[in-house]
Order: C-alpha cells, then sequence, then structure tokens
C-alpha cells in the first residue's frame, strides 16, 4: 500500500505534573480511556506522559477523558495537546508503564526540589519566545540530546552535548558562574516542554533566572506559520514518523541520517529504531 493511501491518523503529546496516590491504578484508567489507539504513556507518583496517535475522532475522545472529575479529581483539565497528522502510524501498539519518574533527567537534589509547575510565569509564548532570540544577553540553552540538536535547532542555540543525562548537568555547572556573574538568563527549549519543566526548579536552585518555551517546539510549530524563520533543520520525535518539519509535517529522514552508528551513545538507539521498525 502506498503510504499516502493511508487512513488519516492523530498524534497528540501530553504531560502534566500532578501527585498520583496510587501510579498502578491510575495506569489502569488510563489503559481502559485509551482502548483502540497506539502509544505510549508513562505514569508515575509525579503525573503522567505519554503520546498517543489513531483516528482523529478516538484521539479527541480520549483527550477529553483524560480531563474529566473523574480521573484524579480533574487535575489533567486544561492539559497541553500537542497534535500533529500523520501518514506513517508513530506507535505499534499501546503500552502503559508506571515508572518512578515520567521523565527521568538524573538532577542533582531532584528530591528536595519543588514539583515543576507547567503554567508558571517562566513560560514564554511563542510569540515573546522569537523577541527573546533576537537579545544577545539570553543563554538560549537547548535542553535535547546532542543526536536531537543536530538534526535541528533554534538559530543561536548553545548544545550542551548531551549523551547521557549526567552531562546537561555537568556542562550548566561548568557555566552557571560565567551566567550568574554577568547576570545572562537562561532560555530554554525542548521539543514538547517537559524536560524543561523538570530541569527549570533545578537551575533556579543554581541561582539562575530562567525562561522556557510554553509547550516545546512543537508548539512553536504548532503556533507559528513561519517558524523557519527561527528554525534551522527537522525536529526529532521519538516515534516512527523520526522527524517533522516546522509544519508538522513527516520528513524523509530515517534513522540512519538521525544517529552516528559511529558514536556508542548513538549506535544503540539506531539498533533500538530498526528493532521497533521491524516488529511494532
Amino acid at each position: 500500500m502506498n503510504p499516502n493511501d493511508r487512513p488519516a491518523l492523530l498524534h497528540t503529546a501530553f504531560y502534566r505534573f500532578t501527585p498520583v496516590a496510587d501510579p498502578a491504578a491510575f495506569a489502569e484508567a488510563i489503559k481502559g480511556l485509551a482502548r483502540g489507539l497506539h502509544g505510549s504513556i508513562l505514569v508515575a507518583g509525579e503525573g503522567i506522559n505519554g503520546a498517543v496517535s489513531g483516528e482523529t475522532a478516538a484521539v479527541h475522545a480520549f483527550e477529553a477523558a483524560l480531563q474529566q472529575p473523574a480521573l484524579l479529581g480533574g487535575a489533567l483539565a486544561g492539559m497541553a495537546f500537542k497534535r500533529s497528522g500523520c501518514v506513517t502510524a508513530p506507535f505499534g501498539k499501546l503500552k502503559v508503564v508506571v515508572k518512578p519518574e515520567i521523565v527521568a533527567l538524573a538532577l542533582p537534589g531532584a528530591e528536595g526540589l519543588p514539583l515543576p509547575d507547567e503554567t508558571d510565569g517562566t513560560h514564554v509564548s511563542p510569540q515573546a519566545w522569537r523577541e527573546l532570540l533576537a537579545r544577545d544577553d539570553v543563554v538560549l540553552l537547548d535542553n535535547r540530546n546532542h543526536f536531537e540538536y543536530r538534526l535541528g535547532h533554534f538559530r543561536g542555540a548553545a548544545d550542551p552535548g548531551v549523551r547521557r543525562f549526567s552531562d546537561l548537568v555537568s556542562w550548566v555547572q561548568a557555566h552557571a558562574p560565567e551566567w550568574r556573574a554577568q547576570g545572562r538568563p537562561v532560555a530554554m527549549y525542548c521539543t514538547g516542554g517537559i524536560r524543561c519543566d523538570k530541569t527549570a526548579p533545578w537551575l533556579r536552585s543554581l541561582g539562575l533566572e530562567v525562561m522556557q518555551l510554553e509547550g516545546g517546539i512543537l508548539n512553536y510549530f504548532q503556533q507559528l506559520d513561519d517558524a523557519d524563520r527561527d528554525w534551522l533543520g527537522e525536529c526529532f520525535v521519538f516515534d516512527k514518523r523520526i522527524a517533522l518539519d516546522t509544519h508538522l509535517a513527516e520528513t524523509p529522514t530515517a534513522a540512519e541520517q538521525v544517529y552516528d552508528a559511529a558514536d556508542p551513545g548513538e549506535a544503540w538507539r539506531l539498533e533500538r529504531a530498526r528493532r521497533l521498525d521491524q516488529f511494532e
């Protein structure tokens, strides 16, 4: 079958930091709501992080069900959803998994940090973010893996060279004294916002002023038709589509073009991508 002949699918990505008293029971409830969809959803005591795809009506029904008072007393109401259409089915099955964290970044002293708040005043709208990009006193920080940065990034963004979680920590710690001395605020971004939300309290604990792109790169593309003014390349996504352009359309990019097989930190990702493509 020609991929262009497949039924249209909708992909939605979402997360919310909120206390979950019984993650296992919450995960079972989510499985029931997501029946008929494919995707990956992580549940932990700190909240939910997921992405699913399916027919448009089914995805919209799932989004609505997540926000009902019957689920966590309505704690997920108003949750942001980053949506994009699909030609390639992003996932082969549905996985709902209970984890210690909904995003694991190995931040030092994380247990003493406040629960992230994705609606606090550090979040900058895509329109205001564009103004930040024009400032020369701001540290523009890409809070993603090195291979993601290599595939595409905002003009002028710094690449911490992240190949494992601890790399970001050591890179920021090495530069923070200089940033503080110069009074330079940190403006950071990631794909959907969750890595920045988790990192922001730690950065503030280092005495840094923090700003973050609301809804991440995907929201920037969703809100601004001319996002390619500020973005170089493509945006990597963690599913079978591999990469999106600034109009949230799939690109022809293959996993072999994303990962460096000679880099041990990326070779295993390439092998995993090949396995997923073959068996899911």
